[in-house]
């Protein structure tokens, strides 16, 4: 029997241990000349930290009670149907869908209004997560190599950057980029990932565990591939002015409105999912009652979570964020990166997809790869990429300069780890910059990139910083590959030695 007390408690105790980092830093910082934060934001931080310890609790026992079977049912009963174009066209419309109403994209959408019709961006990227979504199905129905696809999509999508650049809208790749990683956030994952494990699983084959992951990386490359097309069809000159940032514009400003429009948004991505579901079970499904239940009870377990998690972000982590990066920027650069990155090692603990993942990797490796290895991994590939960033910041170069050389040694390190880490690694790439990257980590940049440089480089300066969250995973995580393979060799060679040097005395000879 479920008990529903136990497992929330649980999920309260880590989202305590997640958020309390964060918390602590935030509050040491405005006891040092470093930042300062006024008595007023100080305590309104403290209650969205709260408020963001019950989101994150209540949105991860309801992903495990709704989003993770429902997935994995859909997969599991279309792959099953053996209706193939019945399931490519319910992949493709449901990755738009889901996308359009994802909260992560809406966030990134909302701060860069003044630059693109946000309904526009939306759209556009929800298209390419539905056209991915169906080449991450043919991988897994087709058993393709995930290794050989991305090299595939990579070459296109920096062929794409290259045009980009030569007809003058390089300003926008930054956000090109960014939007790859906020696409994938905290409704998305945990049912892509779920479904790719129904097919996977339904399809069966020595690789199936294998074959289960990627389709995050795969559908975090078609957003950025929209974009770029996008950018390279769009007209006019680019026109970009910072939000404001303030609390007390953010309070001011309709607090009540705020909280309802962020209900609208949760309940429109759910109801999407909910449509898609109960259709597929009238049809297909057919689960029995108290499976529906659970999933039902589930569902509005994880709007609560949702919304609270959202509204705590935007009203307390938002500001916060963009205060600290100023503050810090303006008083010292060498404290502003190295607190960077121990922000950004702490932030991800945050992240409600993030412990989807972790979980599913475990389960799906059975403990090869652990949740605390994950999590290191993640922690410390996403603390080194804020501190790159804020360096780029600083110094005012270009994103390339970092993303060429960085997917092109993660690239080349798939060739030489197990596949299972190199599709995890992508996966997770995708799953680091979650809500707080784009609501807190971003906020910061731009602060930091206002104090030292003018609004007119923050689009190509500030933004960038959740594509650098999104790929140095890719490396981290696919270093443990590596060192699993090189730790193997060596016991192999040194077994080898010992049976080559044993006396032939101690040889047994069989006749």
């Amino acid at each position: 029997m479920f008990d529903m007390g136990k497992a929330l408690f649980l999920k309260l105790k880590e989202a305590l241990t997640s958020v309390l980092p964060v918390g602590i830093i935030v509050f040491a910082l405005s006891l040092t000349p470093l930042v300062s934060l006024t008595p007023k934001e100080l305590q309104v931080f403290g209650v969205s930290a709260l408020l963001l310890i019950l989101g994150i609790g209540l949105f991860n026992l309801g992903a495990d009670l709704s989003m993770t079977p429902m997935g994995q049912h859909i997969g599991e009963g279309l792959t099953r149907s053996r209706k193939v174009n019945f399931l490519l066209i319910v992949c493709f419309l449901m990755g738009v869908m889901i996308t359009i109403a994802e909260p992560d994209l809406s966030v990134l959408a909302n701060q860069v209004s003044s630059l693109m019709n946000g309904n526009l961006l939306i759209v556009t990227v929800g298209i390419g997560v539905g056209i991915f979504l169906l080449q991450a199905v043919f991988k897994i129905i087709k058993r393709t190599d995930l290794t050989s696809i991305l090299l595939f999509f990579y070459l296109l999508l920096f062929s794409l950057a290259a045009m980009v650049i030569s007809v003058g809208k390089g300003d926008l790749l930054p956000l090109s980029f960014d939007a790859g990683g906020v696409t994938t956030g905290p409704i998305t994952v945990p049912f892509i990932m779920a479904l790719g494990v129904g097919i996977a699983l339904t399809v069966g084959g020595r690789h199936a565990n294998e074959n289960s992951f990627g389709l995050i990386a795969l559908c975090s490359i078609g957003p950025i591939i929209a974009v770029l097309m996008l950018s390279l069809f769009s007209k006019g000159s680019l026109s970009y002015s910072v939000p404001d940032y303030s609390m007390d514009a953010i309070l001011k400003g309709g607090l009540w409105d705020d909280i309802l429009r962020t209900m609208l948004e949760v309940g429109k991505s759910l109801i999407l999912i909910v449509v898609f579901f109960v259709v597929l079970q009238v049809l297909i499904l057919k689960l029995p009652r108290w499976k529906l239940i659970s999933i039902g009870i589930g569902i509005l377990i994880t709007f609560v979570g949702l919304v609270i998690f959202l509204t705590a972000v935007m009203v307390g982590f938002m500001p916060v964020g963009y205060k600290i990066g100023t503050d810090l920027a303006s008083f010292n650069q060498t404290y502003l990166i190295v607190l960077s990155f121990i922000i950004g090692f702490v932030v991800v603990l945050a992240e409600p997809a993030v412990h989807v993942l972790n979980q599913q990797v475990e389960q799906i490796t059975n403990g090869e790869v652990t949740r605390r290895q994950m999590m290191i991994a993640l922690s410390i590939g996403v603390g080194i990429s804020i501190g790159l960033s804020i360096l780029r910041i600083i110094y005012g170069f270009s994103l390339l300069y970092y993303l060429i050389p960085g997917y092109v040694l993660s690239l080349g390190l798939s060739f030489y780890v197990p596949k299972l880490y190199t599709a995890i690694a992508f996966d997770s790439g995708g799953v680091a910059s979650g809500p707080l990257t784009s609501s807190f980590i971003l906020p910061m940049a731009i602060g930091a990139c206002m104090a030292l440089h003018s609004e007119a480089e923050v689009l190509s300066l500030a933004f960038g910083i959740v594509a650098m969250v999104a790929m140095t995973p890719l490396i981290t995580i696919q270093s443990l590959g590596f060192r699993a393979v090189v730790s193997q060799r060596a016991r192999s060679k040194a077994a080898m030695k010992k049976i080559l040097a044993a006396d032939d005395e101690q040889i047994i000879y069989f006749q």
